[in-house]
């Protein structure tokens, strides 16, 4: 997992405070890179992709914002391949394959059925310092032309 993400051509951070206007935020964000990136808005993984990102910053906010003042959404895409991170200074790392079968499992249960019916991955990763954590979700997403993978490197 970590060698494909490092392959991924195409970067972009976004750092914001951990409150409500995050989500939006975010969401806009990831429509413009998208945009940027060539993957048209009626591609059939964005709508879900938003849906998925909306949840995990919405989790962040919710739950890391007392430890974690700001959160940071990491992008990053190949040429059939698009992945995101949201990262934040909490410590906790949820069980993310536990939240499918769990009766509690709420927006990571959601994060995990949309990600999971893409055929796309979903990890965890802690902090070197083990006070914060990525979770990161990665789709199969076959719609970048050539031409502006290169034009549009970060």
């Amino acid at each position: 997992m970590s060698d494909q993400l490092e392959v991924l051509p195409l970067r972009h951070v976004l750092t914001l405070p951990a409150m409500g206007s995050a989500v939006r935020i975010a969401r806009e964000t990831t429509e413009q890179v998208l945009t940027e990136w060539g993957v048209s808005r009626r591609h059939p993984v964005v709508d879900p992709a938003l849906l998925i990102l909306s949840e995990l910053v919405t989790n962040s906010v919710r739950h890391a914002a007392a430890l974690s003042p700001s959160l940071t959404v990491i992008y990053a895409a190949g040429p059939d391949t698009f992945a995101f991170a949201v990262h934040d200074r909490h410590p906790h790392r949820p069980e993310l394959f536990s939240a499918v079968t769990e009766a509690s499992g709420g927006g990571l249960r959601t994060v995990m059925e949309l990600t999971l019916g893409l055929g796309g991955t979903a990890v965890v990763r802690a902090d070197a310092d083990g006070k914060g954590k990525s979770i990161w979700i990665t789709l199969p997403c076959e719609s970048l032309p050539r031409e502006r993978r290169n034009h549009h490197e970060r």
